[in-house]
């Protein structure tokens, strides 16, 4: 799709960092589109000629052995260090050349201007005479930054400068240049890195955050102007090795192509996101998990729970009464493993359990105590932990919600397994769709209790005795309506979605319902998709006059696995129990 801005052919841009990387591959997509006027800024010197010697020399060998031979004919040895300079600069003429001519070939004016953006007297003075022969500066793309990844203990003063000033300082000296009420256009070119933060990048993460701050304050005092801070995550450009992306891949952060990446800059510029002063496109980064030491330790993690607190639980009620469902007790199990150790992901639970669950009724206490209790780690492997939900009644009786006994993060993600029984064809015994199944009562059919937030079983592609095949899509409801449960790795409110299929099975067979008792296991290989389709395979391993088990596989069309549900248990209850 392509959109339309409101840059003019006289607009000027300013693009400091603009002749090279992706800052210029930006700017040239913006020349494409919008046709206008742009000053390219850059600590490199453009050579006016290439030397003789240097041309047709298109490899990099070969042009490395051309100046070893210039040098030698100079009388001069080839050190390394030499070559790499001369190298560099003549690497650097040809790459800011190639992007002047890009943007003139696309209908607009380009001009280079060698300057350090953090030296302030020399940018005003050279910018003077460039603005005599383009006109006013309309826009400012601040593309311009440095990197000196270290750890934070190993960090000098010069290397927190080098970044900090190429950012920061060079932004102030960038705006120093112009009058205010003429910027229509201030794109900041910041990171995810300032945004999520990320090892041994401290001072590019401050950088970063300042710029995205600074977006917000320019849009305060001047809203007319088209104000963004883009947090980009990792291109793929030449700075991104093959090493780097399989590491990349393997902590899940996700590359961004150059044409999808630079459609993007000129998206943003749309009046439509002109209220937008920052956006992240990119993955999360995330840490790679710190080494273990071998103690085995023990947490207690306090919280109290209301319903004002949690709106969605209006759209769980049982017999009138809004009940916990028993997935949010796991999330909020599996969200404070995880965050006790960045890096590792949650897999599986064992075990896992319903005692006398959380009713948000007369019965609420005061607070809940999640306990964790380490019983087993493997540096750069696994993690397991023993869980329980507990809380005290005004006697000090200790009431137990909910336990599992093993739930286990690991390092790396075993691959996605395929459901080899894959069955999407429809047998049509099932004609009832969408909200019927939860709003429908019928002499034969008692609705599912959930209310809109789970809502969102669409239909029985088919049923056996053994089997029910169901189509879902949980469409994402607002983080204030998710309350203390938000959706992060594990979604409650998905797994919870994803067992309504047995509550159809049990009505078609034998005209009963069930509520959920416990699991044997649950293992998750990726996220279940938010406002998108998925499938559910529902197994019926076992049924008595009080009980069913029920293995539940989440997978997508092709059956790839998202997560399996395995031995959930369920306790028969007679329907009139429902009706309050």
């Amino acid at each position: 799709m392509t959109l339309t801005t409101n840059i003019r052919s006289t607009s000027v841009f300013l693009v400091s960092g603009g002749a090279k990387g992706i800052t210029a591959k930006c700017t040239i997509k913006l020349a494409q589109h919008s046709p206008c006027k742009f000053i390219l800024l850059g600590r490199s010197e453009l050579l006016d000629k290439e030397p003789d010697w240097a041309k047709d020399c298109l490899e990099e060998p070969v042009l490395k052995k051309s100046i070893m031979e210039y040098l030698i004919s100079l009388g001069e040895k080839p050190l390394p260090v030499n070559v790499q300079k001369l190298y560099n600069k003549i690497i650097s003429t040809r790459e800011i050349k190639q992007t002047l001519q890009a943007i003139q070939q696309a209908g607009s004016h380009a001009e280079y201007l060698s300057v350090d953006v953090t030296n302030a007297d020399d940018l005003k003075e050279k910018l003077a005479a460039i603005v005599e022969r383009t006109g006013p500066i309309t826009g400012i793309i601040h593309g311009a930054g440095n990197l000196a990844d270290k750890l934070i203990e190993k960090k000098t003063e010069q290397d927190f400068e080098k970044v900090y000033t190429a950012k920061v300082k060079g932004l102030e000296n960038l705006l120093s240049c112009i009058k205010p009420n003429q910027l229509e256009y201030l794109v900041l070119f910041s990171s995810v890195t300032g945004f999520y933060g990320n090892i041994g990048q401290t001072d590019y993460a401050i950088a970063n955050e300042i710029l995205n701050k600074s977006a917000h304050l320019v849009k305060q005092r001047y809203p007319e102007c088209h104000v963004v801070a883009i947090n980009w995550g990792g291109w793929d450009s030449g700075m991104v090795t093959p090493q780097l992306k399989k590491e990349f891949a393997r902590r899940g952060i996700d590359i961004l192509p150059v044409e999808v990446g630079t459609q993007m800059l000129v998206n943003e510029l749309h009046p439509a996101n002109q209220g937008t002063a920052q956006v992240v496109i990119g993955s999360p980064i995330v840490p790679p998990p710190a080494p273990l030491d071998s103690q085995l330790r023990t947490y207690s993690i306090r919280r109290q729970l209301s319903l004002e607190a949690n709106p969605f639980l209006l759209d769980h009620t049982i017999a009138g009464k809004p009940v916990l469902p028993a997935t949010c007790a796991v999330s909020w199990i599996v969200d404070s493993c995880e965050q006790l150790y960045p890096g590792y992901r949650f897999f599986s639970n064992t075990d896992f359990k319903v005692l006398k669950g959380i009713t948000f009724n007369e019965t609420l206490a005061k607070e809940y105590i999640l306990e964790l209790q380490e019983i087993s780690k493997t540096d750069s492997q696994e993690i397991i932990f023993q869980a329980k939900i507990w809380s005290k009644t005004p006697e000090g009786k200790i009431n137990y919600h909910f336990s599992i006994s093993q739930v286990k993060l690991v390092h790396q993600l075993p691959e996605q397994p395929t459901y080899e029984p894959l069955n999407l064809e429809e047998d049509n015994l099932i004609t009832m769709a969408g909200k019927d199944f939860y709003q429908a009562k019928t002499e034969t059919f008692f609705p599912l209790f959930h209310g809109d937030s789970f809502q969102e079983l669409k239909r029985v592609l088919n049923i056996s005795p053994e089997k029910i095949t169901a189509e879902c899509i949980w469409h994402e409801i607002p983080d204030k309506q998710q309350g203390q449960f938000p959706v992060k790795w594990v979604n409650p409110y998905a797994i919870d979605l994803s067992t309504h299929p047995l509550w159809i099975w049990m009505q078609h067979f034998h005209q009963e319902i069930c509520l959920p008792a416990g699991q044997q296991q649950y293992e998750q290989y990726t996220q279940i998709p938010c406002n998108t389709p998925f499938y559910v395979s529902c197994e019926v391993k076992s049924k008595t006059a009080t009980s069913i088990v029920a293995d539940f596989i989440v997978h997508d069309s092709q059956g790839k696995i998202c997560s399996r549900l395995l031995g959930g248990k369920g306790t028969i209850i007679p329907t009139k129990s429902l009706n309050g």
